[in-house]
């Protein structure tokens, strides 16, 4: 029977969180906010206009989203050349691959950001399908990303297991009905992740690829 791997990749599979942390704050103090960066962290993995919404609040959201959204994309779009792959990130996809999973990304980014995340993790040859930002109508916390990704995979929800490093992605998994798996290298707390659902939690790629065996990744 086949399996689903659905993986989420910035903060997961790609050290990526930083730099989106360091290029919203940069982009909201071009545009006269002041938001601290630890706030910006929490958000991250939120679709970029609901991740204004939850800083700015609605309103600001309908008024400076697409100013703030373009600001961001082109001070993130500096770091596409050197995007840095977590330890193991593309050995981790290619065993499981090699183990009968179909592997799916789910992302909230497209385009050219997802190529060059991509290309670092380097395991082209490992992923069945991606789920863009492009392919559907509301991002994560919304079941909707991952919904679309067992989609592409054929699999129903009962045999995949969802793998990401937010809250969102976590609230995401469950309200698809999956099992879902927490890493902490995108640098939020395992009670946090724990408590909006993850199953299990584990450092980083590295360390799940060293510990699939007694993983919900079995």
């Amino acid at each position: 029977m086949e399996r689903a791997a659905v993986f989420d990749v910035d903060g997961t599979l790609v050290d990526t969180n930083h730099l989106h942390v360091t290029t919203w704050w940069e982009a909201f103090r071009q545009a006269g906010h002041r938001v601290p960066t630890h706030a910006v962290h929490r958000a991250v993995g939120l679709a970029s206009s609901d991740l204004v919404a939850h800083l700015l609040g609605d309103e600001a959201a309908s008024e400076l989203g697409e100013q703030l959204g373009a600001a961001h994309k082109a001070l993130y779009g500096q770091y596409f050349g050197r995007l840095p792959a977590l330890p193991d990130a593309g050995r981790l996809l290619r065993r499981l691959h090699a183990d009968g999973w179909k592997v799916v990304l789910a992302t909230s980014a497209s385009g050219a950001e997802l190529s060059a995340l991509r290309r670092a993790i380097d395991a082209d040859e490992a992923i069945t399908a991606t789920a863009s930002a492009d392919d559907v109508e509301a991002g994560k916390p919304a079941a909707e990303p991952v919904e679309h990704a067992l989609e592409l995979a054929g699999v129903p929800s009962e045999r995949a297991v969802f793998v990401g490093d937010t809250v969102w992605d976590m609230r995401a998994g469950t309200r698809a009905g999956v099992r879902c798996v927490a890493l902490l290298c995108g640098g939020i707390p395992r009670g946090d992740l724990e408590e909006a659902g993850a199953e299990a939690v584990y450092d980083d790629p590295a360390h799940l690829l060293t510990s699939l065996a007694d993983s919900p990744l079995a």
